[in-house]
């Protein structure tokens, strides 16, 4: 048995793609393509979430603010 982490250059490559049998993986990609795994989602995008979330915070600063000055206390 040979060390993954220790082995010549190019064996740690099989040993790491053939985890599985054959049978074995296509039960796992079959599983993967069913259900709440199906659903195709647009990629995740942190500055579209951070633009919103600046959106969302200022909104709620002025609409504070406008609050605290219709009720006399700014």
């Amino acid at each position: 048995m040979t060390d993954p982490l220790h082995a010549p250059e190019g064996e740690s490559d099989d040993i790491n793609e053939r985890r599985l049998k054959p049978e074995d993986q296509a039960r796992v990609d079959a599983f993967i393509k069913t259900g709440v795994n199906s659903v195709e989602r647009k990629p995740f995008r942190p500055v579209m979430m951070i633009v919103l979330l600046i959106a969302v915070v200022t909104g709620f600063s002025l609409l504070s603010q406008g609050i605290a000055i219709w009720a006399g206390i700014y």
